[in-house]
Parts: C-alpha cells; sequence; structure tokens
C-alpha cells in the first residue's frame, strides 16, 4: 500500500489512502480539500524514495473532517518557600483529515 511521511506545521505524520490524522489547526471550512506538498518520504509498496529535502512531484490530498480542540494540559510552576505558585491550563487547536489520496508523481 503506497504512503509518504510529509510535513505539516514543522511536524511529521505518516500518509496512507482513508487515514485520519489530527495535524495542527489549519485554515479551511470542513469538506474543504487540502493539499499538502512538502512530502519528505514516499513509497508505493515495492521501493521507497527519499526527498533530499523533499520528493519532486509527490503530494497528499486530504479532505478537512473538524476543526477541535485537544485534552487539557495543566501548567504548574512553583517556588519552594517564596509563596510564588501559578497555575494555568492549555488545549491545543487541530484540524482532524482524511486523507483522500497519496499521489507519488504527478
Amino acid at each position: 500500500m503506497p504512503y509518504a511521511i510529509f510535513k505539516a506545521a514543522g511536524q511529521q505524520f505518516r500518509a496512507e489512502k482513508g487515514a485520519v490524522l489530527q495535524v495542527p489547526k489549519i485554515e479551511g471550512e470542513p469538506g474543504a480539500k487540502v493539499t499538502f506538498d512538502q512530502v519528505l518520504l514516499s513509497s508505493d509498496g515495492k521501493r521507497v524514495k527519499a526527498g533530499q529535502p523533499t520528493v519532486k512531484g509527490a503530494k497528499v490530498v486530504a479532505q478537512i473532517v473538524r476543526h477541535g480542540r485537544d485534552d487539557k494540559i495543566v501548567v504548574f510552576k512553583f517556588k519552594r518557600r517564596k509563596d510564588y505558585r501559578r497555575k494555568t491550563g492549555h488545549r491545543q487547536p487541530f484540524t482532524e483529515i482524511k486523507i483522500t489520496d497519496v499521489k507519488l508523481r504527478s
């Protein structure tokens, strides 16, 4: 089965046709098509092709499923014996995408 490793928002993801991934938030409405052309590695099932730094002509086509926010992470800072405490939380926004096609050459 063909797959590709692509780069989105500074992170790397493995894409196969039909896979559902959570990537950092990208612009677009649910149902819109998105194309990632920074493919770092691709495989057609027999051969693996590594890019220098990207594979020429390869791209990953996906469809936006939904936008959401991840679970809360609690950040707690303190300094002992100094009466200093700070408690904050953070929820990272994400976009859920479904891979519709992995094009190895255009």
